[in-house]
């Protein structure tokens, strides 16, 4: 490689910044307070300032008395004092500072020459990488995670003032409704009462056998967040095509018939409805498919990280986790707990919560309801999700197979009892069976009250979107009801 002079320059650094932001942390408690918002000891250039600015705030921690005097002791008692400049030294940072009112603006010089220094180390470690025999692809990833690390790195305090989490806490807190909700909620009451909202940093599995609804409900959650909440959610669909997910939320939504929306089969009430309610919500909605099959691991967290970046995603869906891949594995098991753990750390490292569906084992229909152990492939699933829900759809009668042949023929469902979303697995919460009802000719889960107990959690009439009865002139007509 050519000599570059840039290579040869000073990282940048602020030396006079720096100087300015440990004098205000001498001079007012206030000012460490503020500070630790925005910065940590490795945002210092200089070592002597990294020695000085964790004295700080050790003193700020253990409540004690923060001026020359405590800083000179502090600092010989651990061996530092010399090393930082002796006595002189902190007398010339206290005289530095212009103005303690201007702490927080110094504090954000010295984080951006940190961030400026930590992009030219990973560019650095990028030049080195590209060197190496490495899988290409393996070389792209960990070239994207240190880019991204830069960009998204936020610095967090080592100690916040109780205040601040008082409120944010009390924000979080819904009184008139009796909840706390302090994750992404998913719109289904008993199952936020009980997860308190799909939490950041947590892999929530959603498994059931095909048909039961499993990717339905997903898509009532994501729908959920993004339409009626306005949080972004990314949607990863190994298994149906955008234009197939596109039509789901157009018939659920504006409950209308699925089978008969595909066949372009509507009244043209329905199609006023359709365009002008339905539409008009769900283009604002800030819901992002990708539909690539066989997404491998690397490629969603690639893709997710930018997603994160570019729209501020707060969900992330994956339908489902059986599809994906990640090559290399030397069996099938282990490729899925590869593909487990890379969701997990997908979660942990985007500070969001990743709903991954999952297939349960053909041997889970022998039993009367779905179990842990029935997690298809790998136990590792079972051990890495935060949350591991169960879909179950009981039957008394012909089965599965009969209910759908049934439906075929316009019938309802065979001795159909109704949903229950079974939390298996819950790290720091309760587990327990959740009620839903289903409402097939719209593929859409909704709450269960106590008026559908008649039914056994199965609505099958018409109604429309959001409560809006049409007019009695129309509503008489001979066109059914939407």
């Amino acid at each position: 490689m050519p000599d570059d002079p840039l290579l040869d320059k000073v990282p940048p650094h602020s030396l006079e910044a720096e100087m300015a932001v440990l004098g205000a942390m001498m001079l007012s408690p206030d000012a460490i307070g503020l500070c630790i918002q925005h910065l940590d000891a490795d945002a210092f250039y200089r070592a002597e300032h990294r020695t000085l600015f964790r004295c700080l705030v050790d003193l700020y921690d253990r409540n004690q008395p923060v001026d020359l005097v405590s800083m000179k002791e502090a600092l010989a008692q651990q061996g530092d004092l010399e090393g930082v400049g002796g006595e002189d030294y902190l007398v010339t940072l206290a005289d530095s500072t212009p103005t303690v009112a201007n702490a927080e603006y110094y504090a954000r010089v010295v984080r951006e020459k940190s961030l400026l220094r930590g992009l030219i180390n990973a560019a650095a470690e990028i030049i080195r990488d590209a060197h190496t025999p490495d899988q290409v692809d393996d070389v792209l990833d960990r070239c994207e995670q240190r880019i991204f690390d830069v960009v998204e790195r936020k610095i967090v305090g080592q100690a916040t003032d109780l205040r601040s989490i008082l409120s944010d806490v009390m924000q979080k807190i819904d009184f008139e409704n009796k909840r706390a909700v302090t994750g992404v909620p998913t719109g289904f009451l008993d199952l936020d009462d009980k997860t308190r909202g799909l939490q950041n940093g947590e892999l929530i599995v959603l498994a059931a056998r095909p048909s039961v609804g499993k990717s339905a409900l997903a898509l009532n959650i994501a729908e959920h967040v993004a339409v009626d909440s306005g949080r972004p959610v990314a949607f990863f669909s190994l298994e149906m095509s955008k234009e197939e997910l596109a039509l789901r939320l157009i018939s659920s939504r504006g409950r209308v018939d699925g089978q008969a929306l595909r066949k372009a089969n509507v009244s043209a009430q329905q199609q006023r409805h359709i365009v002008q309610d339905v539409l008009t919500v769900l283009q604002e909605a800030p819901l992002y498919i990708d539909d690539t099959a066989g997404l491998r691991v690397i490629d969603l967290r690639a893709k997710a990280r930018r997603l994160v970046q570019r729209h501020d995603i707060q969900l992330i869906i994956v339908d489902y986790l059986q599809l994906m891949s990640a090559p290399g594995a030397e069996s099938r098991q282990v490729e899925v707990a590869s593909i487990s753990r890379g969701l997990k750390a997908l979660a942990r490292e985007l500070s969001l919560p990743v709903l991954a569906i999952a297939q349960l084992r053909r041997e889970s229909e022998e039993h009367k309801r779905p179990r842990l152990s029935d997690l298809r492939e790998s136990g590792a699933i079972e051990q890495d999700a935060d949350v591991v829900l169960l879909l179950h759809r009981e039957y008394t009668g012909g089965g599965a197979d009969e209910d759908a042949a049934n439906a075929a023929r316009g019938g309802g469902p065979t001795d159909y009892k109704g949903p229950k979303l079974i939390i298996a697995k819950q790290r720091n919460g309760p587990t327990g069976d959740i009620r839903l009802v289903w409402h097939r000719q719209f593929t859409r889960f909704e709450n269960w009250s106590p008026r559908e107990a008649g039914t056994g959690g199965r609505v099958e009439q018409y109604v429309v979107s959001g409560g809006a009865a049409p007019p009695p002139d129309e509503a008489d007509e001979a066109e059914p009801p939407f």
